[in-house]
């Protein structure tokens, strides 16, 4: 059976790569709240030998991220069932092959694992526990494991894993005795995720974390274990608030820098060998003209757009006030990236902020 996937999969190869494009212009618009940070207990299994043997993945959301990680997971050779609100995308996956289903339960009833990169909480929601969700016709479960990779709140997740957890497998084996859920974001972006070098962060039980980990590596280059349910979410979100910080920081500096009468490529040369080197000055560098291929190259387009930092923001400004963290850098953050928003930039990358918030000018040609 291994075999036979692995053909078809490298038979889809040539047919991907042509559809790959038209994908990529496609919504990713899938359609429920969320709650306190409550540390729900993490449920213990008779055996940590839980089989990581897994042949039918299904996946649910094919936006830009989506489409590339079930494409991989294709190239790798598993049977995949895909579903997607978008029909224009469905129809690019039928006629490639790949069976497509029309609702989320559908999935799940052709699934031993099932895979969700949705746009955010209220979507996760309504695709777990809307009508035809994966949960579904109450406790009955097909699929042994349940990833979800959407960027949502920590509390979310939570939930989730511990609704998951509540239900009963229709067929028990491979030492799973119920289903389990591990909530498992993302980093890198499209780019990434078209090459297969995500890094996944991953929370939820141990046991699933380890048999889910080669299914998770056909799509990316790391998977590092968080801990119990939720701790994925938190480690995306702290992520990407530490990533907008450090962009504001080398923007505001490279535009003082400009004032000051210093050229923006001197000044990132000086970050790059000196202590205020960073991912944001030295690989995402956000003043046009300083690096090619990222996203100021070509006037901030085909990056990760500002509206998804701002909903990030947003995410670890509640979280820090639910646990009462001090956390002035993140509202500061959150309120730069609504005004990007609201002044018409939502489409553009996030660092376009050096240019719309701190005026800073491109390197002259």
């Amino acid at each position: 059976m291994a075999m036979r996937m692995r053909t078809y999969g490298h038979r889809l190869r040539a047919l991907l790569s042509n559809s790959l494009s038209k994908v990529e212009h496609q919504s990713q618009q899938l359609l429920v709240s969320s709650s306190p940070f409550h540390s729900f207990p993490t449920r213990s299994f008779a055996s940590s030998n839980l089989s990581s043997h897994f042949e039918s993945v299904g996946f649910i959301g094919l936006g830009n991220m989506g489409s590339r990680m079930a494409n991989n997971l294709l190239k790798a050779g598993y049977k995949v069932t895909v579903h997607d609100v978008n029909c224009n995308v469905m129809k690019i996956y039928s006629d490639m092959g790949v069976s497509t289903k029309q609702t989320p339960f559908e999935v799940a009833e052709a699934s031993e694992v099932v895979i969700t990169m949705l746009p955010s909480s209220s979507h996760v929601l309504e695709v777990y526990n809307g009508p035809n969700g994966l949960l579904h016709g109450g406790s009955l479960r097909t699929p042994r494991l349940l990833i979800d990779s959407s960027t949502i709140d920590p509390q979310t997740s939570r939930k989730l894993s511990v609704s998951v957890s509540n239900c009963t497998l229709k067929d028990t084996k491979d030492n799973w005795e119920s289903p389990l859920m591990l909530d498992a974001p993302v980093s890198g972006g499209v780019v990434a995720a078209e090459a297969g070098t995500l890094t996944f962060m991953v929370g939820g039980s141990e046991d699933a974390y380890l048999a889910a980990k080669s299914l998770l590596l056909s799509m990316g280059k790391n998977a590092i274990f968080c801990g119990g349910p939720g701790t994925g979410s938190a480690a995306k979100i702290c992520n990407n608030l530490a990533v907008a910080v450090s962009m504001l920081g080398v923007s505001e500096a490279l535009a003082l820098g400009q004032s000051l009468g210093i050229t923006a490529s001197t000044l990132t040369k000086i970050f790059n060998c000196s202590s205020a080197r960073c991912w944001s000055s030295d690989s995402y560098n956000p003043v046009p003209g300083v690096m090619p291929g990222v996203p100021s190259s070509r006037n901030y387009s085909g990056g990760f757009a500002s509206k998804l930092m701002a909903k990030d923001l947003n995410l670890a400004a509640a979280s820090a006030e639910e646990v009462g963290v001090k956390s002035p850098l993140t509202f500061l953050a959150q309120n730069i990236y609504a005004e990007i928003c609201e002044n018409g930039h939502e489409s553009e990358d996030f660092s376009c902020v050096f240019h719309h918030y701190y005026s800073g000018k491109g390197e002259p040609n």
